[in-house]
């Protein structure tokens, strides 16, 4: 936000000049009253008693101080026990057009990141079946977040761990030998935790269309044969379902490449030498109620089997040795009790808590004809990512798994996403996008024609309340993505990307574009719904979600 950029250094530079420090406890605003003023500040009350004087006495000294060094200031008013109210000027909001044109497709960009390494974490999903839309929220927030980190000036990197070790993948490849017993005929027995979608009967009959004689091998080797070609079939599957949903992994990681080049006895001479893994009862436990958790965690059985958290650690050890300042993961809700015992595990692997953060995500519920669709991935009942987004696209996909807060649960209408009507949030906010373009070219055939930049006193027509109100929804995009990529939280976005759309259709309907008064307005609102169109394009970019010209 320029304005509050713009307030914060002259403050500084004005406490700074009473020979004070800036306080930690400062803030600086919008009012919930829009009639306060654009930005409200607390700097008279929190610099009260640095000062040695009343807070009121030092918020009339900084409101006149403010009112000589910043021309765009319009007034400085105090409120209550010392707030300072502080209102820029109209031409200071005009000026917003200029700077949302000057910077283009990078408008809202910052740099906060200062090029810090990041990495992010998410689906990973075990490949024993299809994506499901529970995948399809997680996919959609990962790429998002790392669409906004990157925006935000951090140097990011996606990546999908691949649990292809444990037993549900040799589960899976039970399932799919047992399956191929079936279809040729001979004698066999489902357990009762088998997978049991037609995807494996598919994967069955493709293996025995190209090899009649795999269930005549021995059955470890078509077991092994089984686990190998399901687990690539289905990984294959799970690459292209995110391909098409937009959704981008730079890294593809394996889990069983942390045993076989020894990663996790690595990790673990680590933890033994930093005196926080022992061995009991046959077993290697790490010594995690040391570190926050509520109990030590075994990571090697006493029958020499890894526990997940083993490999886990190992990951995120190579995670740190590849030189990321700040690691996040993206787990399904579920995880949330395994949250402490990793953030534990970073604390041994020698990292600040600030460098490891986890998202989690809630549950999606899919609704149909208004009634919830069941879904379960080992009784083969699911609704599949690949379905959904057949069903309603990519855009309107991503755009409603990301409409609310990652830890909120989620009804995933599939009606309501397809309406185009003003009630389907996707099409909402589209269609604020839509109209300005619509009206750009209406006025092209007009031979009104926008030139490429403007000047100031272009703008000046711009005088309407809710013209100003929304340079001012514009303004607040920087500060807006700063929030989402420092809170980790994209939501920010689509929530900002709702408030602009319905300021954009409230000002259409109010106020007349091409039919203004005079030329000089209609090109001042022409440029107005230019930069609020950039906005939206922008906004919808960081979402992974199209900008359409037309609707």
């Amino acid at each position: 936000m320029r304005a509050r950029q713009q307030l914060l250094a002259s403050l500084q530079a004005i406490v700074k000049d009473m020979g004070l420090s800036w306080p930690e406890k400062a803030t600086l605003e919008p009012p919930r009253d829009k009639s306060f003023g654009d930005l409200a500040a607390n700097i008279a009350l929190v610099l009260s008693k640095d000062a040695g004087v009343p807070p009121r006495e030092l918020a009339s000294r900084l409101a006149g101080a403010l009112r000589d060094s910043d021309p765009d200031i319009a007034s400085v008013d105090i409120a209550g026990p010392g707030f300072l109210n502080v209102t820029y000027s109209p031409d200071f909001w005009r000026e917003t057009v200029l700077h949302v044109e000057a910077a283009g497709e990078r408008y809202g960009a910052t740099s906060v990141g200062a090029g810090r390494k990041a990495q992010v974490e998410y689906v990973s999903a075990n490949p024993t079946g299809p994506l499901h839309i529970g995948h399809g929220r997680g996919a959609a927030l990962g790429d998002c977040l790392a669409r906004v980190l990157r925006f935000a000036g951090y140097d990011v990197t996606t990546e999908y761990y691949i649990n292809d070790a444990g037993r549900q993948m040799r589960l899976l490849g039970l399932s799919v030998w047992l399956r191929a017993l079936e279809l040729s005929g001979r004698p066999f027995t489902l357990p009762e935790d088998f997978y049991r979608g037609d995807y494996i009967k598919d994967i069955a009959a493709e293996m025995l269309a190209k090899d009649p004689g795999l269930v005549d091998l021995p059955e470890a080797e078509g077991q092994d044969r089984c686990f190998e070609y399901a687990m690539n079939s289905i990984m294959d599957g799970i690459k292209q379902d995110l391909a098409d949903f937009r959704v981008e992994h730079q890294v593809w990681f394996s889990e069983l490449s942390l045993v076989r080049e020894g990663a996790v006895e690595k990790t673990f001479e680590r933890l033994k030498a930093a005196g926080l893994a022992f061995e009991q009862d046959g077993a290697l436990w790490f010594r995690t109620t040391t570190l926050g958790d509520d109990k030590d965690r075994v990571l090697r059985k006493s029958d020499g089997t890894l526990t997940y958290f083993a490999s886990d650690i190992a990951y995120h050890d190579d995670k740190y040795d590849r030189g990321f300042d700040l690691v996040v993961d993206i787990w399904g809700a579920d995880h949330h009790g395994y949250v402490p015992r990793m953030r534990a595990a970073v604390a041994a692997l020698g990292k600040r808590p600030e460098q490891f953060d986890v998202i989690l995500v809630q549950l999606v519920n899919l609704l149909q004809n208004g009634e919830q669709i069941a879904m379960s991935t080992r009784a083969g009942q699911f609704e599949t990512l690949h379905d959904v987004v057949k069903e309603v696209g990519a855009d309107a996909a991503r755009f409603m798994f990301l409409s609310r807060k990652s830890d909120s649960h989620l009804d995933f209408d599939l009606d309501l996403v397809k309406q185009r009507s003003m009630d389907n949030p996707v099409y909402y906010v589209q269609y604020a996008h839509a109209r300005v373009c619509a009206v750009l070219r209406k006025a092209a055939e007009r031979g009104i024609v926008l030139p490429a930049r403007l000047d100031a006193a272009a703008l000046a027509p711009l005088t309407q309340p809710e013209e100003l109100d929304l340079l001012r929804l514009v303004d607040r995009m920087p500060d807006t993505l700063s929030a989402a990529a420092e809170g980790l939280a994209p939501h920010h976005v689509s929530f900002y990307l709702m408030e602009v759309a319905g300021a954009l259709h409230s000002y259409y309907a109010k106020v007349p574009v091409l039919n203004a008064a005079d030329a000089e307005t209609i090109v001042a609102r022409l440029a107005l719904l230019r930069t609020v169109g950039q906005a939206v394009a922008n906004g919808l970019n960081l979402l992974g979600v199209e900008a359409p010209e037309a609707m």
